[in-house]
């Protein structure tokens, strides 16, 4: 028999069990580097998105409803930032204010940030009331129907910051445009110079003998 021919015959000669065989075998194979690859591609993946979690250094928002039941559990005053999709200076208190470094920090630490569109459709819940926005319109282009919540609270101007005390209850509107240093005024006074309870007259007291030595520090 020629050289050559000894492979063929051989293959030929195999038995349909041995054939069969080794076609799962080969089949197991690329199934499991399908799998590895699946499994890497996974980790890759779940790796990435943690790796963005820890390096999202923004303030920390959520709604007027997970800020007062987080109040529950761990009480710390509410700071609420009341804009409108048309508002310029809102945005740009999003995008000059809200974005320090010491302003991120301090809020995240001291307080629950929310965040309010005063024109928004949908109902929110706050001691006991229902608020909605019922002349809503869906087709306005620009400026829409303030919400009630937003009347409720004082807010006629945007930006708004409102402050709650750490029961929830409000302690004031501040409307305007604010800097860094400028918001670390409101932050730091009503984080820890103010008390629920006073009377308007020591609470004035209080605001002017901490606006008179306040030095700020953020940048």
């Amino acid at each position: 028999m020629r050289r050559r021919d000894i492979f063929p015959l051989a293959i030929h000669n195999l038995s349909k069990k041995r054939l069969r065989a080794l076609f799962f075998c080969d089949i197991a194979e690329k199934f499991l580097m399908m799998f590895r690859f699946l499994l890497s591609t996974c980790a890759f993946f779940i790796l990435t998105i943690g790796a963005m979690n820890a390096q999202y250094t923004g303030v920390n928002w959520m709604s007027l409803e997970e800020a007062v039941a987080a109040q529950k559990k761990e009480p710390r005053p509410i700071m609420m930032d009341v804009y409108t999709q048309w508002c310029g200076p809102c945005k740009m208190m999003m995008r000059n204010t809200f974005t320090s470094d010491d302003v991120i920090a301090y809020v995240n630490k001291n307080y629950y940030a929310v965040k309010f569109d005063a024109e928004s459709n949908g109902t929110v819940s706050y001691q006991g009331k229902t608020y909605s926005n019922p002349n809503w319109n869906p087709n306005a282009n620009g400026r829409n129907s303030p919400h009630e919540l937003s009347r409720a609270l004082g807010v006629n101007a945007y930006p708004t910051l409102v402050y709650f005390d750490p029961e929830g209850r409000v302690i004031t509107p501040i409307p305007g445009y604010k800097t860094p240093a400028q918001l670390e005024l409101y932050l730091k006074f009503f984080a820890f110079e103010y008390e629920s309870g006073l009377q308007q007259a020591e609470i004035q007291s209080r605001w002017d003998a901490f606006q008179g030595s306040f030095q700020p520090s953020f940048q």
